[in-house]
């Protein structure tokens, strides 16, 4: 069978990966829905193991999304696959925006965030022009927003209303572009296969959220339920409860450790060696997991549950932003760390 896959096409091996998972989704979610569905008509479990089971649908989903994501910008070229995640870009800085109080003076500068940074940055990733592309946002957009709103002649919170903008086309155009330009790069004797670079990096970042959730909401700490014994060392107060209560070091270093051994696992469809994808892997983890838990603390500010509320259209993109935060902050340092270290 390994021989088989081997013999395969660049572009078959891809097709074949991405029907593995298909698969895999397909099966599991025929399998949470009937179980859903039978307790729906004669529930079986508490009212607890039924929001668990709530939230690992959502989690499900999220992960549907992001594989057909991936899917049809793999099936549709690269040119495609940049356009559409720069419409993911467009869509996740609105509903950033959108939850976030703006004034008249800010119309300039998102006029110029909507329709001039985000096409130029995604542009100069289309071409490969990543010595630009990389810090184009940082070092002249952030020197133009201001300039632009200061010319709006409103200076009433200046520095927060800048600042607010500035970070969401941070995380929403900078750190999303990086994942198209994961597409084009190029290493000896894996061309044609960056698709798997990309599929790489989503897998461990989702299998690292999806873990530390479980872990942390399977064993909530709670002082009048110690819980088994053999199971009482996962259970942790919430390091940052006023930010987010299922986040602890337990939940969030099992997750970073099975995600890199599965990274490590993988290690055959990448470029990288066993140790390289298990320190990839790491590094992504952590940027992904810290940057979900930024989220949160901006989610909190804002008071809100979710980018969209409720999973309802307030924003016009149902939450696009709770889908894709981690791998906006995975997706730059991964990258700069591949670059860095092979040299591409």
């Amino acid at each position: 069978m390994n021989h088989f896959l081997r013999d395969l096409s660049p572009a078959h091996q891809v097709a074949a990966l991405f029907l593995l998972v298909f698969g895999v989704l397909a099966i599991v979610s025929t399998v949470t829905f009937l179980i859903s569905l039978r307790e729906r008509r004669n529930a079986m479990h508490s009212e607890s193991w039924r929001r668990e089971l709530k939230v690992f649908q959502q989690l499900l989903s999220t992960t549907w999304f992001m594989v057909v994501v991936f899917w049809v910008g793999w099936a549709l070229g690269e040119g495609v696959a940049t356009l559409l995640f720069a419409l993911i870009s467009f869509l996740a800085l609105r509903e950033f925006i959108t939850l976030s109080p703006t004034r008249r003076g800010d119309h300039r500068s998102l006029i110029l965030a909507f329709f001039v940074v985000l096409p130029i940055q995604f542009i100069l990733v289309a071409t490969a022009r990543f010595d630009l592309f990389t810090v184009f946002i940082p070092v002249y957009v952030f020197l133009a927003i201001p300039v632009v709103s200061a010319l709006s002649n409103d200076p009433h919170q200046f520095l927060e209303r800048n600042a607010k903008l500035q970070w969401g086309i941070t995380v929403c155009v900078y750190g999303m572009s990086h994942v198209p330009a994961l597409l084009l790069l190029s290493f000896p004797g894996f061309e044609g296969k960056s698709a798997f670079l990309v599929f790489f990096l989503v897998f461990v970042v989702q299998t690292c959220m999806v873990v530390q959730h479980l872990i942390a909401r399977r064993f909530a700490y709670s002082p009048l339920d110690a819980g088994p014994r053999m199971w009482r060392w996962l259970q942790r107060e919430p390091f940052a409860p006023n930010v987010s209560q299922s986040f602890n070091w337990v939940s969030w270093a099992v997750g970073m450790a099975i995600a890199s051994v599965v990274g490590a696992l993988m290690s055959f469809i990448t470029p990288f060696g066993y140790g390289q994808a298990l320190a990839m892997s790491l590094i992504a983890c952590v940027a992904g997991s810290m940057g979900h838990l930024v989220m949160k603390a901006l989610k909190r500010d804002r008071g809100i549950p979710n980018w969209g509320p409720k999973g309802m259209g307030v924003t016009g993109a149902n939450g696009l932003l709770d889908r894709v935060d981690a791998l906006c902050f995975a997706a730059p340092v991964f990258f700069h760390s591949v670059r860095w270290y092979f040299g591409v």
